[in-house]
């Protein structure tokens, strides 16, 4: 098992950028593939992005490509959301997730075994 805490999110005005960490800590980082869901509220979570377990393979969400970049540092245990160009329709609590049993681009939330707190995003018009 493995625990997540995000940080870095805020307010920002409509057309900024903000940067999210997501720290790992529990046990091994590496054979996890990562991904970053939203949640505004009365919606349901919303897929965001992947990575692969070495960081090589990536994918986006529509709506957000172009404007996201997700990364991530093994030996720092933590994956990053570079969010740019935001918009007011971002705005939502951003939650790491972790895959324990990586296959494709997983997009559906319960395939995911582990979740952080979420953190915060509120973009301004």
């Amino acid at each position: 098992q493995v625990q997540l805490v995000e940080s870095g999110g805020g307010l920002v005005q409509a057309g900024g950028s903000l940067r999210l960490s997501c720290a790992a800590s529990g046990r091994t980082f590496s054979p996890y593939a990562m991904g970053w869901f939203r949640q505004a509220p009365g919606k349901e979570r919303e897929f965001v992005a992947r990575i692969s377990r070495s960081g090589t393979v990536t994918y986006y969400a529509d709506s957000v490509k172009g404007r996201f970049t997700i990364s991530r540092d093994n030996a720092k245990n933590t994956v990053y959301l570079q969010m740019n160009s935001l918009k007011p329709e971002d705005t939502a609590v951003y939650y790491c997730a972790a895959d324990a049993f990586p296959s494709g681009y997983e997009q559906r939330p319960t395939m995911y075994d582990s979740w952080g707190q979420g953190t915060q995003v509120t973009v301004s018009s």
